[in-house]
């Protein structure tokens, strides 16, 4: 089990600190949105079409439990580089959220304009981005996180937190220093010791990304599938034989624990939606971030995913045929050739037609 150690957001009440949010899509923006409401100065790092709608309108930020917040763009630092952002003599905090298929260039921009030392904080999905970054960046200070809820953005410029959970950083001196302001500013933030336990924990709970994405429906319709959860469950319980093999004990970031998970999603849909109700309780609309990378044409994270658990029961002398059969499908379907925004108009793979496809 991870020890974990709960951080107090007094001391970081009044104190300043620069932050970098490389990657400003749906999770950048809330939590570099969060951090600039709180009075510290972050610098949004972005694609041209999101930068042009902060600029334009600001940033809004909102919440599941009520929150609202909104920075003027007047008040807003955006940047369509790394490069592009003047030297600071303080030292900057980079919050990593781009995909990890972008990791090892992200981190080399990041050591070719930054202090060596500067902390990297990877807010990403998957299990590889702290190594890549590593690789790529050796004299920064790679730190892995772990972001446990889903973010949307209604519009390009608001970000809106639609289901509930705690950030978890790897407990380090710099993370028990910066992560008072996380706190302070509104972002549960927990300090975990083991947070590649953690990180495998997140990763079961990601299978469900590309069973949302290939779905077309917001993620508590599709969780109100029986068919769909049956899918999930056999990932699932691919990926924990797998990780068993390595050793690998994946830690508790859900309601119930990762071996309890997949019988909790074969029940019948009266009993699931009793016993999991706190799982089920986010957003009407709220989607998984790989149906809007699917739906706006972007490279998806299945390799991050799927891909991870083949390549782990690979490297154990063993096979992982249920990932490899999604991770094939979402390849195929990202092939297919679909314009940018034609997915709400599409309809998605029944829960049935997607059992046949994984399982036989």
């Amino acid at each position: 089990m991870s020890a974990m150690s709960a951080v107090s957001a007094q001391s970081g009440a009044s104190r300043a600190q620069n932050f970098i949010i490389l990657g400003a899509g749906a999770i950048g923006c809330y939590v570099g949105g969060r951090l600039a409401l709180s009075g510290q100065h972050v610098t949004f790092v972005g694609r041209p079409r999101v930068l042009e709608a902060l600029a334009q309108n600001g940033l809004t930020v909102t919440d599941l439990d009520g929150f609202k917040g909104h920075i003027a763009a007047t008040q807003l630092h955006l940047a369509a580089s790394l490069k592009h952002i003047v030297p600071d003599d303080k030292p900057s905090i980079v919050l990593l959220c781009v995909k990890g298929g972008a990791t090892l260039a992200a981190a080399q921009t990041v050591a070719q304009v930054c202090k060596p030392g500067t902390s990297i904080v990877s807010l990403q999905n998957g299990v590889d981005n702290v190594a890549r970054i590593q690789a790529s960046a050796p004299q920064m200070k790679a730190l892995a996180g772990m972001v446990p809820y889903n973010v949307v953005m209604p519009a390009a410029h608001h970000a809106h937190r639609a289901s509930m959970g705690f950030l978890q950083i790897e407990n380090s001196p710099a993370s028990a220093d910066f992560a008072p302001l996380f706190n302070a500013a509104g972002l549960a933030t927990l300090l975990v010791d083991n947070i590649r336990a953690v990180q495998w924990g997140k990763l079961l709970l990601n299978l469900n990304n590309p069973v949302n994405a290939l779905s077309n429906l917001p993620l508590q319709a599709q969780l109100r599938d029986r068919d769909y959860r049956f899918v999930l469950a056999g990932l699932q319980t691919e990926a924990l034989g797998v990780m068993a093999a390595a050793h690998i004990q994946p830690a508790k970031v859900a309601a119930v624990s990762p071996r309890v998970m997949p019988h909790l999603l074969r029940l019948p849909n009266w009993l699931f939606t009793r016993l999991a109700a706190r799982m089920l309780r986010m957003d009407a609309t709220a989607r998984s971030s790989m149906w809007d990378d699917l739906n706006q044409g972007r490279t998806t994270e299945i390799d991050d995913l799927c891909g991870a658990v083949v390549r782990l029961a690979q490297a154990h002398g063993a096979s992982a045929p249920f990932n490899q059969r999604m991770a094939q499908l979402m390849t195929e379907r990202t092939q297919s050739g679909a314009a940018p925004g034609s997915m709400p108009s599409q309809s998605g793979m029944s829960g049935d037609a997607m059992r046949q496809a994984i399982f036989e």
